[in-house]
């Protein structure tokens, strides 16, 4: 595994080594959000599309956010370069490389087919492009992968429903659907039509739920949308009856450290609520979101939230176990990574 060079300041050795070390599972990543400013560039000029930034530098002092809002305008507005498969596939090839170098051994991917099909890209063009790049890292570096197609909740449900028929042909290449998006004044319950559609396809479901929502659209995705994982999951917090049964059922919640503190989810990371949920039996698991606009990817965000919240060697490997209990992988995969963790934190005091 290629090796990579963090500031020694970051976090306490053992912490960082055994991070480094870890085979870990990625379970929430918009793989749009990983368009990093270079790459933007680099295709914008292939396919002579005009941007409203000069250079790079000047495209990344843009990436401060006040809210989830600010961010998606600028999410948005990079999606716009990617035209061709081969767009597609470039995006994708990068974060698993990056990916491999972090020792992530299994990914599974979000991506917006509205944010292209909307502006005209066809839906084969989009997820031939990344399914390829997914393939070959396989072969290549033995990387297993899921992809998740979200549907974008500031959109209504007529849309929605109109994205899961056009992705039907697709079935093979995508084993789930998700809710991503603006959170605040659109719940759960606005999809709950389209999510029984595609539970109806044989469809996994998972949603973006109590980021900036309230507790409530938790319990919406839980209910009505019978998921099986929540994405973020923050404000659960506010609810003891909802934390039990996260506990209870082992709910999985893929929760995006620096992500939340770039859209000020939270003030601080020292306030994320990760340590309290594990405390209380919660499926916990780290993610990276978005990293090319949050200033991290996966092995980043464990690191930070690591040295935030004190996090122990012990409790930074029930983080990696939780990443493949979560996934969708088999049982016998997943026993076999829980074998890997175990072997590497009993090296460590």
């Amino acid at each position: 595994m290629v090796k990579l060079s963090y500031s020694s300041a970051l976090v306490k050795s053992s912490i960082y080594d055994v991070i480094k070390d870890l085979p870990k599972a990625e379970l929430h990543l918009h793989i749009e959000g990983t368009l990093e400013p270079e790459l933007l560039f680099q295709i914008a000029r292939r396919n002579q599309v005009s941007i409203p930034y000069q250079t790079v530098q000047e495209l990344r002092l843009a990436y401060k956010f006040n809210n989830l809002q600010d961010f998606l305008d600028i999410y948005y507005a990079g999606a716009s370069v990617l035209i061709h498969e081969q767009d597609f596939y470039d995006l994708t090839w990068a974060y698993l490389e990056r990916a491999y170098q972090q020792n992530i051994c299994h990914v599974e991917i979000f991506f917006d087919p509205q944010t292209h099909t909307d502006r005209g890209i066809s839906f084969d063009v989009v997820i031939n492009g990344i399914t390829k790049a997914l393939e070959n890292a396989q072969k290549r570096w033995g990387i297993t992968f899921h992809v998740f197609m979200c549907f974008l909740r500031h959109l209504d449900e007529i849309s929605a429903i109109k994205t899961l028929e056009t992705a039907l042909p697709y079935r093979s290449k995508i084993i789930g659907v998700g809710l991503d998006s603006s959170e605040n004044g659109h719940p759960p319950s606005k999809f709950e039509r389209v999510f029984a559609k595609a539970r109806q396809e044989g469809f996994l479901t998972v949603a973006h739920a109590g980021e900036e929502g309230p507790p409530n659209y938790i319990w919406q995705a839980l209910d009505l949308l019978k998921v099986m994982r929540i994405d973020h999951g923050n404000r659960a917090m506010e609810d003891e009856v909802l934390l039990s049964t996260l506990a209870k059922r082992q709910v999985p919640l893929t929760m995006c450290p620096l992500s939340n503190m770039k859209l000020n989810v939270i003030r601080q990371l020292t306030d994320h609520p990760l340590k309290k949920m594990l405390d209380k039996g919660i499926l916990v698991t780290v993610n990276s979101d978005d990293p090319a606009y949050f200033g991290g990817y996966l092995n980043e965000n464990y690191q930070v939230i690591a040295k935030a919240l004190n996090l122990s060697v012990a409790q930074i490997g029930i983080l990696a176990k939780n990443s493949f209990q979560a996934s969708v992988m088999g049982a016998d995969q997943k026993e076999q990574y829980f074998k890997q963790v175990d072997r590497i934190i009993s090296q460590y005091p």
